[in-house]
């Protein structure tokens, strides 16, 4: 087991290091977080997406899925689906890249590293067993929507209740569709504000969009919601 979280450490790190080493020797941090910076690569996107639309979808793919796997969450995959994609079309790339990279990481960590989470997790999620037995699909839509825990932690815990892959795969498709559309619609959001404005937009301009504020009001209602259920959840 020790070989196995070394080698899961090291991919991890060799993935991550490369990637920053590449994009870094391209780019400045003060570049890449520059106005012009996201303005000339928007206009450059949507150039893309005009012409190519069909190729820029499945780079935008094959990136989300190999991003989820390896870093096991989704925001700033979902924000860049909005920006370069809209509400719509964004949303449904990104669940499906989603659902195809947690489902890879749900295997690969079921393979690997099931005795590993049993041995740290089991004891905290001992009340949610008896649940997943009665109803897996329901309660993994539950667990999916009621959240509580990192997205990457939450993607491999099933393996303590030997999920069935589809069901898994469905609870994803579905479950992480609220968070994902208000997410998605933020990043969409911006791309409009971005439009608009030659010059960098103002915080004041950025909180008074209702692209902007109206997913923020909603998201935060979500998330009180997601508290009270979240208690009911993982206690009873």
């Amino acid at each position: 087991m020790q070989q196995i979280k070394i080698f899961i450490g090291l991919f991890y790190l060799i993935i991550l290091s490369s990637f920053l080493i590449f994009f870094f020797s391209k780019f400045s941090f003060q570049e890449v977080t520059s106005y012009n910076f996201i303005k000339n690569n928007r206009d450059y996107f949507f150039e893309l997406k005009e012409t190519n639309l069909f190729f820029l979808s499945i780079v935008y793919i094959i990136s989300t899925i190999l991003w989820i796997f390896v870093a096991g969450f989704g925001s700033p995959a979902a924000l860049i689906a909005g920006f370069i994609f809209g509400k719509w079309l964004g949303l449904f790339f990104l669940i499906f890249s989603v659902a195809i990279g947690a489902t890879g990481l749900y295997m690969f960590a079921n393979y690997f590293l099931k005795d590993f989470i049993k041995v740290n997790f089991l004891n905290k999620f001992k009340l949610l067993e008896k649940k997943f037995k009665e109803a897996e699909l329901t309660y993994l839509l539950i667990f999916r929507f009621v959240g509580g825990i990192p997205f990457p932690i939450a993607n491999v815990l099933p393996c303590l209740f030997n999920v069935k892959v589809s069901n898994y795969f469905l609870a994803i498709l579905i479950g992480t569709i609220p968070q994902s559309f208000l997410v998605v619609s933020i990043g969409s959001g911006l791309e409009k504000i971005i439009d608009k404005n030659l010059s960098a937009p103002t915080l004041v301009d950025l909180i008074t969009s209702p692209d902007i504020y109206l997913p923020l009001i909603i998201f935060f209602i979500l998330f009180v919601t997601t508290i009270f259920f979240k208690k009911k959840f993982y206690k009873n």
